[in-house]
């Protein structure tokens, strides 16, 4: 294969991004479910913070089917791009970052998205899963200081607190929430942490990317809480009981 799959660039063509192939250069478990995927010859489809990338995986004996995928970083000096994978569950997103070969060819569609960081705000919320951590701390990583950052985040093993460097001065809270079992469209472990954190004066921006079910419970409570609806950006990485869908996200309904 010397060029992505004529659906590659069709999609690209109409999306008006870039369609490319791809290798992986180095692949890393950083923590017990986040592996770490590196990817060359990538750096032109990293976006902006908060952007991802959509990635066609080939199963055995399964029709190809597309994930998405945070940037966690875009270097253009070498050309390449970071990606942090959550495999804390059995799907062939998981499948594909635990064995995909090193120097093997990727097929990829991006850069995508349309939440991106808000530079008027006075302070972020980041509230979500292992899922949204890449996206997280790349668009944190970006804020002007003064500033504040903060996170709550709810983690099947506490080893996955994975941690990186702000600028100096930008003020940063992590809450670190531990699911104990409770199943992934459970909202209450997310919710108690909201309930410990109160919002700073001034205006603020809202990112909340985690389960389906989670997110619309999260976004209920920021509105109920006075964040204004256009403050709060929402985006949904997967849905309990049902598999993404052939463009990489959950079915709404």
């Amino acid at each position: 294969m010397n060029q992505p799959q004529p659906s590659s660039l069709a999609l690209a063509e109409r999306l008006g991004v870039t369609a490319a192939l791809v290798h992986i250069a180095q692949r890393t478990q950083i923590s017990p479910n986040v592996v770490e995927l590196v990817l060359s010859g990538a750096s032109a489809l990293g976006g902006e913070p908060g952007n991802d990338i959509m990635v066609l995986i080939s199963e055995v004996g399964e029709a190809p089917a597309r994930r998405r995928y945070s940037v966690r970083s875009c270097d253009p000096l070498t050309d390449t791009l970071r990606l942090w994978i959550s495999t804390g569950h059995d799907g062939p997103g998981s499948r594909w970052a635990q064995n995909a070969s090193l120097g093997s060819t990727v097929d990829v569609v991006g850069p995508r998205g349309k939440i991106t960081l808000d530079p008027l705000a006075d302070w972020y919320l980041f509230v979500g899963d292992t899922t949204g951590l890449a996206s997280f701390y790349r668009m944190a990583e970006s804020i002007e200081v003064p500033g504040q950052a903060i996170f709550i985040v709810e983690l099947d093993d506490m080893a996955d607190a994975l941690t990186t460097s702000f600028n100096p001065g930008l003020g940063v809270t992590g809450i670190f929430v531990e699911r104990q079992g409770r199943e992934h469209h459970d909202p209450s472990g997310l919710l108690r942490g909201l309930s410990a954190f109160d919002f700073p004066p001034h205006q603020g921006q809202a990112y909340v990317f985690a389960e389906f079910n989670v997110m619309k419970a999260v976004e209920m409570t920021l509105r109920d809480r006075g964040l204004p609806p256009e403050h709060i950006a929402t985006k949904a990485f997967y849905r309990t009981g049902r598999a993404n869908a052939a463009n990489g996200e959950p079915e709404r309904d």
